[in-house]
């Protein structure tokens, strides 16, 4: 058996987060917080 990843986001010191690279002033950011996702995943 393989051992389990345990590396947890901080670990991976090479690879850059998704959230690191979006510009949180984007209008697109804030309209995605506007979005009621809940009502999606429930349809």
């Amino acid at each position: 058996m393989k051992p389990k990843n345990t590396l947890t986001p901080q670990d991976d010191l090479f690879k850059n987060r998704l959230e690191d690279m979006i510009d949180t002033k984007h209008k697109l950011v804030a309209l995605s917080k506007l979005i009621d996702w809940q009502s999606f995943d429930q349809d």
